[in-house]
């Protein structure tokens, strides 16, 4: 008899937390497992529990980080907030 696979432990980054713009506050994590040298993966996460997640890995969490706030400064934090289909970026 086997039981479910362990969720393997994540290392969250210190850029991970809270970002406000304006009225709008969005979770931005960014992690990999933990113990490891992988690339980083991020997700942002809305107060209605939307998640937008990022197809590709970063080299680094500041590059991820970076890409989160050229993503703001692009397209306003409001992108995070449409109501259309789940994001990918």
């Amino acid at each position: 008899m086997t039981g479910k696979p362990k969720k393997p432990k994540l290392e969250h980054s210190e850029l991970s937390g809270e970002f406000t713009e304006g009225d709008m506050t969005v979770l931005v994590d960014i992690f990999r497992p933990a113990g490891t040298q992988e690339d980083w993966r991020m997700e942002v996460i809305t107060p209605d529990e939307d998640l937008i997640e990022w197809e590709e890995p970063f080299a680094t969490d500041r590059e991820a980080f970076d890409e989160f706030l050229a993503t703001v400064a692009r397209d306003g934090i409001k992108t995070f907030f449409d109501d259309s289909d789940p994001a990918v970026h």
